[in-house]
């Protein structure tokens, strides 16, 4: 399916292979990663405390929909020491932002495969 990979941000063979290419399991994965990304993207900055536990967080999401880029560069930033993380994070930011995108445009194409039945 996935005609609707926008950026090419998110492989969402990786998803559908997750969940056996049921529209309805993929849209309850799509919306946790999106909850996710919402919840822990405001830690992304080293003077939250926990912006390690952000970035790993929001790494295991990415594995899990396919979202490999997202993912390297939640595992760089991840293993980075404080005074080198802002400029990593922001690479995180940026991969969050594209996979978004793509999530929400494979969203739209489950809801209207939906309504065709």
């Amino acid at each position: 399916m996935a005609r609707r990979n926008l950026s090419g941000a998110v492989d969402f063979a990786v998803l559908e292979r997750m969940t056996g290419g049921d529209d309805a399991i993929s849209e309850e994965v799509l919306g946790l990663f999106v909850q996710q990304a919402a919840m822990w993207s405001p830690m992304l900055d080293v003077r939250e405390a926990g912006w390690r536990d952000g970035v790993h967080t929001i790494r295991g999401a990415a594995a899990g929909i396919g979202a490999s880029a997202l993912a390297e560069a939640c595992q760089r930033a991840e293993a980075a020491d404080k005074a080198g993380a802002p400029p990593l994070l922001d690479r995180v930011r940026d991969a969050l932002d594209l996979a978004l995108s793509d999530v929400a445009a494979f969203r739209h194409e489950l809801m209207l495969r939906g309504l065709r039945g």
